[in-house]
């Protein structure tokens, strides 16, 4: 399973490049508008999915580890294939995407090709625990930390307090779990 590649550009298309690497192989590999715009040199390291079907093999490059874990997500689900995923990754990015999810913005996903009102709302609900942290349990501070406690307290799951903290926007502990409850009910 191939997880990475570094090399030289030698090919650049709007949905994916050749890179040719150290060792001589070019390979092909599918990348999104996000991380194709972010590209400014011919050296490029990407992280990859590879995707094997019984008729091919695919590369999806990501510079990004944040949206390579949008598009591992999205083609878990039922009726997103990589192509999809990608048209995902190239209109909102990760961090967009955790808001869209967060707020349950079915328009933000009817805006990519290949989505409609059904598929927007099926991975609305299928993803409604999705989380773009990495690093494992990474913990708020000050005020945060104390409205997460006091919520975790009340009986509400970590991940689900996580999600609607980030999106809090007030300072002082007693409005950020205000706020929060209202979010959570």
């Amino acid at each position: 399973m191939i997880v990475g590649i570094e090399g030289r550009i030698v090919k650049k298309e709007i949905t994916h490049l050749h890179i040719k690497t150290t060792a001589g192989l070019t390979y092909k590999v599918h990348i999104s508008l996000m991380s194709i715009g972010k590209i400014k040199s011919d050296d490029v390291a990407l992280h990859v999915t590879h995707i094997i079907r019984e008729d091919q093999q695919n590369l999806y490059g990501f510079l990004d580890e944040k949206e390579q874990k949008v598009f591992d997500t999205l083609i878990k689900l039922s009726g997103i294939g990589p192509s999809t995923a990608l048209a995902v990754c190239s209109t909102l990015s990760p961090d967009d995407f955790a808001q869209a999810l967060a707020t349950q913005n079915m328009d933000a996903f009817k805006m990519v090709s290949g989505i409609g009102p059904k598929s927007a709302k099926r991975i609305l609900v299928e993803l409604s625990d999705f989380s773009l942290n990495l690093s494992n349990d990474v913990l708020p501070q000050g005020s945060m930390l104390d409205a997460s406690m006091a919520l975790e307290s009340l009986g509400f799951k970590k991940e689900m307090i996580k999600k609607v903290l980030s999106t809090c926007t007030t300072l002082d502990t007693q409005s950020i779990i205000k706020e929060a409850l209202k979010k959570l009910s």
